[in-house]
């Protein structure tokens, strides 16, 4: 739902992060393929990289969310459009990075010796993390594309994804094992189950404030288990550990309460980051 949240323009901020940060991957989860040019995009994210020292990452979507596509002014194509405009728009990037030029004639884009140099530090160009779980051209993509994939941190849906990105892997020809698998996670870690009520009890009250109670019972409701990243740093780690089972190797985690209190972030360094390594 929109809200009057602060929320910066994502590449901005990874301008001014990679300018004041030296160790830190940088990247967004995710940028809409359709808000901007990708040969125009593919410059800013070279840009950055080269401020960055190399640390810059594309998290690359069809993009979903009709509200800022119609307040925006893009219109809201079909699904298929915004597909096949994110099949096309990194194909642009992957060429533009990895030789400083690039020509494509596409039904949806076109470049005709667009020149992007200089070219990433990063050798054979930025990584791509083409999110979202579709099954029939989402998981296509990025078997043909992707250095990484992020989907469902439900165990059953995670190893159903993984099974699927495995086929189209197979059918294009690509190392399904090369690309890595990621999940995200909203974590709400307390030391004991009543400190974790507690603590959504204090999320939900503010989201109400800003999205409503239904929008706020909707959010609660698809981050209050162990598997969705809430619970006692025990439960947390039981949960985790069996998503790396399956073959997840890196998790992207939400701290809700993170711009009020900090106190969970420290827990979860402090009690599971360490079980986990």
């Amino acid at each position: 739902m929109p809200t009057n949240e602060a929320t910066h323009e994502a590449w901005t901020l990874m301008a001014a992060y990679a300018a004041t940060t030296s160790r830190i991957k940088l990247g967004q989860m995710c940028t809409a393929m359709s808000y901007r040019n990708p040969v125009y995009l593919a410059k800013v994210a070279a840009t950055a990289d080269i401020i960055s020292g190399g640390r810059i990452q594309m998290g690359i979507g069809g993009g979903w969310y009709e509200h800022e596509w119609r307040a925006y002014g893009y219109g809201f194509p079909s699904a298929g459009v915004r597909l096949a405009r994110l099949d096309e728009g990194v194909q642009i990037m992957r060429d533009a990075w990895r030789d400083g030029r690039v020509t494509f004639d596409g039904k949806h884009y076109q470049a005709d010796g667009a020149i992007v140099m200089p070219k990433p530090l990063q050798h054979e160009g930025i990584p791509l993390w083409i999110a979202g779980g579709g099954e029939k051209v989402t998981l296509r993509i990025a078997a043909k594309y992707a250095q990484y994939t992020n989907f469902t941190s439900e165990p059953e849906g995670f190893a159903h994804k993984s099974q699927v990105l495995s086929q189209h892997c197979s059918d294009v020809g690509t190392d399904f094992a090369a690309i890595i698998r990621s999940a995200n996670v909203n974590v709400v870690v307390g030391s004991s189950e009543s400190e974790v009520k507690d603590r959504l009890s204090r999320v939900r009250s503010r989201m109400s404030g800003l999205t409503g109670d239904a929008a706020a019972d909707a959010m609660l409701n698809s981050m209050s288990t162990p598997q969705a990243g809430s619970g006692t740093p025990e439960q947390l780690i039981e949960s985790l550990q069996r998503l790396r089972d399956l073959g997840c190797e890196y998790v992207i985690c939400y701290f809700p309460e993170a711009v009020y209190d900090r106190s969970s972030i420290e827990l979860f360094a402090r009690d599971v980051i360490p079980a986990m390594v």
